[in-house]
């Protein structure tokens, strides 16, 4: 077991447990380790922290609960960086934003696709997709 000091204090891991983003995120492409944390028990929200730099950190939410219709295929190159075939279980997952306003955003033009059988993740941008990085919540009806 490791330790990390975080900005949500002292987490406790296990360096086999980490998942590895072979290319990083988008803008911190020099991080490629991170443990996931649920936000609270049973909760819809996971945080995804760097061990590499504690004070890096990510709210990830599966972006089907507010919009059903939101598809990801991964590409070839994303199931080999994934290290999968096409017919593996991944998830998609997208970060989301809480601002200041009190509204809510998720990048839908950037998901990440996990993968359980290999514990890797990768981050792909939906070129002409017509998403956006800030996409609001809808309003609760």
């Amino acid at each position: 077991m490791k330790t990390l000091h975080t900005g949500f204090g002292e987490i406790t891991y296990d360096p086999d447990k980490v998942i590895l983003f072979p290319e990083g995120l988008i803008g911190f492409e020099h991080l490629r380790k991170f443990i996931v944390m649920p936000v609270k028990k049973d909760d819809v929200l996971f945080c995804i922290q760097s061990v590499e730099e504690a004070h890096v950190a990510f709210l990830l939410i599966n972006p089907c609960l507010f919009f059903p219709d939101y598809r990801v295929r991964p590409e070839y190159n994303d199931l080999m960086k994934l290290g999968i075939a096409e017919d593996d279980s991944y998830f998609i997952m997208t970060t989301i934003t809480f601002h200041k306003d009190k509204t809510a955003s998720l990048n839908l033009l950037a998901p990440v696709i996990y993968t359980p059988k290999t514990d890797r993740a990768v981050q792909v941008v939906l070129e002409g997709s017509g998403y956006s990085t800030r996409t609001l919540l809808p309003k609760k009806q």
